[in-house]
This record gives C-alpha cells, structure tokens and sequence, in this order.
C-alpha cells in the first residue's frame, strides 16, 4: 500500500494552513464583490467550531448532516466535524423533506448544519421526525414556526463556545487513523432509495495523489479553482475541495451554475471540473449566438475550431498556409473564447457522466484543455483520467495510479485500490454485491485498449437489449440526439423491443422562437401535441439516424411536457437522468408507440 503525506484529510489541511498563513484560500461574494479568507482564519474557525460541536456531545463516530449550497462556511464545517471526531453527512441543497429524514434516519445523525432559513424549511421537519438529531445549526440564523425536538443554534454561538479553549484541536486530529470513515456520501438514487457510501480517508487521500500525478506534468503552481458543482457530490467533494486543498491552491466558491459567465472572469481559475450537461449548454449557447452573428464572425470561428481539430489529431498537419490562418484565429476567436473563462485556464476536467466526443473536440478546437475522467461514488470518485500530453477524447484515460482495472467476462469494468468505498452505511446485502473479492464493480460496461485508456460503453443496468437480442447503448444515442440544435434532452427506451423509441426535451430558446414565428404558445404541453413542431423535431431525429446504426435508430418520439430537472426529480442533483422517474411519467406514452 503506498504511503501518503499525510495520516488524514484534516492533519492535510492544518499542515497546509501552517504553510500558507495569511495568504488567501477561501473566496466568496461578499457586498458585490469577491472577499478572501486566509488559511489561518479558516484553520481557526475550523477548531472553535470543533471544540464547539464537542460542547455540544459530539463524539467519536457520531454522524453529523450538512446542508449547504458552496461557500466557506462548507468547508469550515466538513472539517471541524472530522476533527471533532465524528463523520459528515453532506445532503444536497434540492432534498426534499422524505428525503432529508430517510438520510437522518438510516445515518443516525446526532445533528445537523445548515446554511440559510430557506434550506432550513425542509430539514427542520425532518429533523423533528428524528429520534437521533438534538440539534440543528444554522450558519445564518435559524427560525422556525412550529415545534422543533431538536435545538435551534446559530453558527456564531457556537464557533464561541470553542474559542476559549486551548488550541488541542490539530494536534488530536494527528491521531485520526487513515482507515478511519471520512465521510458518507449518500447516492443521489439514479435507481432508487440512495445509499450511504462510507469513504475513508485513504480513499480520498488516494484519489488526491492520482489527480496531482495525472496534471503534474503541466506543472502546478499558485493554482485557483472555481466550485459550482454540489459539493455533496463526491466529485466535486474531492476534485473542487480535497484536491485543492493537497496542492495549497485557492478556492472561488461560484454564486450559482447559472452565473457562471458572470464568475469565470472575475475568478480567473486556472482549474475547473464540471460535468457534460454544462459543456453541453456551453456548446449550444457558443454555437447559436455564432450562427446569429453568422458572416466573417462564423467563418473565423468554424475556421478556429476545423484547424484546432485538425492540429490536435497531428500537430505536423497543417500546411504553411493553415497554420498563419491558424496563428489569426488563435488571436481573433481562441483568446475571446479562453478570456470567458478569465483568461488563465490550464484545464477543464469532464466527469460525473460520459462527454460526447464531439463536444470535447469542439473545446479542443477552441484551445481548451479538456480532460475526461471517471469515477464513481463508490471509489471516492476518480478512477481515470485522460492525461494531458495524451488525450484520446473517446475514452476516460488510463487507471490513475496504485489503482488495477480489469474487465468482467460480460464486461463490467471492476476497480481494486485503496479508493475502493469501505461499503454502504449499514447495508451489508448490497455491499457484498458490489464489493466481490476486494473488485469494486462499479456496473459500468467497456473495454481497455493497447495503452491502457479505458473506453466506457455504459451502464450496465441501462444497456438495452431489444427483442432481437442485440445491445444498445442509450447513453451514446441520446448524446447525438442532444447534440441538435433542437433538443436539449433525450432518453431513448426500447429494452426487448424491436426498436428504439424516445422522449424528447425540446430546447426551450429554439420552441419559443418557432412558437412565435408560428403565432402559437411555447408551452411545452402545447407544442407537444402540435404536427407542425411534431415534424421539425423528426427532421433532426432523421438526421441523427442517418450516422447510427440501424438498431440504434430511433423509429418514433414523444415531446416532453417539461424539461428533465431536479425539481421534477428526472434529473438528480449531479444532472444524471432519473431513467426510472422519465418511465413512470412517459413509460405508457412511450409504449403506445409501439402499438
């Protein structure tokens, strides 16, 4: 077993807090403007709350649920959990109220932080439900308007309740053994009921040092994230907050996905990580608002992304003439490009779900960085990236290190390392079916060519196998259909069917242009059942299918009502859909297409 730097994830943070001092680490909007915390004030704040929580009765093993959108005060609270002793529980920020008591409940949760009043509303009741939770803290103050078990407290009082007392917190964390649980991170139930994955500090630490050997040939300097994704998601738990922190870089908390454009510039990051469903958005909003300048504005642009391509395929390609166009477009249309993203971008890493490889060549082509990785939950998340001096956009990269991948006899890709999760919080059925012989099955199909990059099919529970017995991929068939400038969601079904059917998303700019256009209401119920935008959506279908295979075409389709989102709960918070969720709404619709 290699050997880390470090024995924990807070001993981790502390020896860095010790080294940068009062540089700045934490970033967050304060008054319309970013405002820094240093590493020592965070390192301070992290032990009174600790001491505080101990106050409290928190002890060893005890489990404790956060609530938070990003910002500071997550951290802050991961951490002095840890180092009080107990194990964090982080919940998203969509949860409703049964699914805020099933995670108090099947954890044991003694209590709970939680970020604002309104996040407040559906944890409150759950914790009133709880026969375990005694307390509920709320980083801004907490009221509620009916009776509460647990005792309301707000986050000042007690970060004062620990300030008094000697300083022992980093020296007690030393003695955190690295086996020790971290963290449980519950599944956001793409199947089901989700469950709690119980990460230990080996874990993370290991996808730490396979992340810094992935991108250390780039060189690693006075690094910047910016983090949007969940931070109760395991990807963006270790990639957006444990990494940074392993590599002493800083770290801009984002006011929102949707504010994004507003965020890049003013963070500058160096590094982001972000899942397919935001490059998908990003290639469609770059993609329109070229084709409505259209003129020289959309030729340089084609021109920039065809020669980028090209160059990334064989750098010796391009001919004298290609590569002076290539030197103008770089400086006309790449650096506009590289300047929305604040201009200093190193990487862009692609997790959570497959990328399709047309999207990671159109930001190729625009000079970005773009790395694909995977992972799952289950391994802490990383299992493999692709490497930034050999990228194969088809893939997800080789293993990172002290991590062995094999491939199953009916191709499932199992994993063996110390990522592996230590199983599911008291569910030890459904551990000993994951976890066989120390191989994590990780239910994901596909194949490891000659240097070792693993190609991912899909999921092996979502493989489709139509009444003829051959396997469909829907993953790759909704990718192209989502690529239409048309359709911003798919699902494609079919499983012992003779063909593939679908549910289609409209793009929501798209159908209110062709509603007005057409003198008719852009509600999506409406333009459903109109034959008129009925066949618009069929020509772009058509179009797909005409570079698929014939049993991956898509015969037949029903438009959606609405789009996929986590409101609706056919998306969860990491922007997977909820196959099970789309079925139980359209799964009659799309069984009468076959009649």
């Amino acid at each position: 077993m290699p050997e880390y730097p470090w024995p924990n994830l807070v001993t981790m943070f502390f020896d860095q807090a010790e080294k940068h001092g009062d540089k700045p680490f934490l970033w967050a909007k304060e008054d319309g403007a970013y405002q820094s915390r240093s590493w020592t004030e965070t390192a301070h704040d992290i032990s009174a709350l600790a001491r505080g929580l101990k106050s409290l009765g928190v002890g060893e093993g005890d489990r404790v649920v956060l609530v938070s959108e990003n910002r500071p005060e997550w951290l802050i609270a991961e951490l002095a959990i840890i180092s009080a002793g107990a194990i964090p529980v982080p919940a998203y920020t969509t949860n409703l109220v049964s699914d805020h008591t099933h995670i108090l409940s099947n954890s044991g949760a003694v209590g709970a932080l939680v970020s604002t009043g309104k996040l407040a509303e559906n944890l409150i009741p759950a914790a009133h439900q709880s026969d375990s939770a005694r307390f509920v803290i709320g980083m801004e103050h907490l009221e509620a308007d009916q009776p509460v078990n647990a005792e309301l407290l707000d986050w000042p009082a007690v970060l004062e309740r620990g300030r008094d007392d000697p300083d022992t917190v980093r020296e007690a964390a030393r003695d955190i053994g690295t086996d020790r649980t971290a963290v449980i991170i519950y599944t956001s139930g793409t199947g089901g009921a989700p469950k709690g994955v119980m990460l230990s500090h080996r874990a993370i630490l290991h996808n730490c040092a396979g992340a810094l050997h992935a991108i250390e040939q780039m060189g690693i300097g006075e690094e910047v994230f910016l983090s949007f994704l969940p931070l109760s998601h395991s990807y963006e738990h270790m990639a957006g907050q444990f990494f940074p922190i392993s590599i002493g870089a800083q770290i801009y908390y984002a006011e929102g996905a949707e504010h994004l454009s507003r965020n890049m510039p003013e963070a500058r990051p160096t590094m982001m990580t972000a899942v397919p469903r935001l490059y998908e958005l990003l290639y469609s909003r770059i993609t329109k608002g070229v084709a409505d300048a259209g003129g020289l504005k959309q030729k340089l642009f084609n021109k920039a992304v065809e020669l980028g391509i090209k160059k990334f395929h064989d750098p010796n390609s391009l001919t004298v003439g290609e590569r002076i166009v290539d030197r103008v477009v770089d400086k006309l249309v790449r650096d506009k490009v590289r300047a929305n993203f604040g201009g200093r971008l190193r990487v862009l890493v692609s997790g959570g779900a497959p990328l399709n490889q047309d999207i990671g060549m159109f930001f190729t082509g625009l000079g970005l960085n773009l790395l694909q990785g995977y992972g799952l939950t289950e391994s802490a998340p990383l299992i493999s990236v692709n490497l930034p001096d050999k990228i194969k956009m088809h893939t997800v990269g080789p293993p990172v290190i002290n991590t062995e991948v094999r491939i199953a006899e009916d191709g499932e890709i199992l994993v063996r390392g110390d990522l592996v999760m230590q199983g599911y919080w008291q569910n030890a059925e459904a551990t000993a079916e994951t976890i066989r012989d120390g191989w994590l099955h990780t239910g994901d199909v596909g194949s490891i060519d000659e240097d070792g990059f693993i190609e991912i099919t899909d999921r092996k529970k979502d493989i489709i196998v139509n009444s003829g017995g051959d396997n469909v991929s829907p993953q790759r068939v909704e990718g192209f259909l989502a690529l239409e400038p048309e359709i911003a969601q798919a699902m494609v079904y079919g499983d012992k069917r003779p063909h593939l059917v679908a549910v289609l998303v409209p793009d929501e700019e798209f159908a209110k242009e062709w509603a007005k256009t057409n003198g008719v209401t852009d509600n999506f119920e409406d333009l459903a059942d109109n034959k008129e935008f009925v066949g618009v959506l069929a020509e772009s279908v058509d179009r797909v299918n005409g570079g698929l295979s014939t049993i991956e075409r898509v015969r037949r389709f029903i438009v959606a009502t609405e789009a996929f989102s986590i409101e609706n709960e056919m998306m969860t918070p990491s922007l997977k859909v909820r196959r099970f969720k789309v079925i139980e709404k359209y799964g009659d619709a799309l069984e009468a297409l076959y009649r």
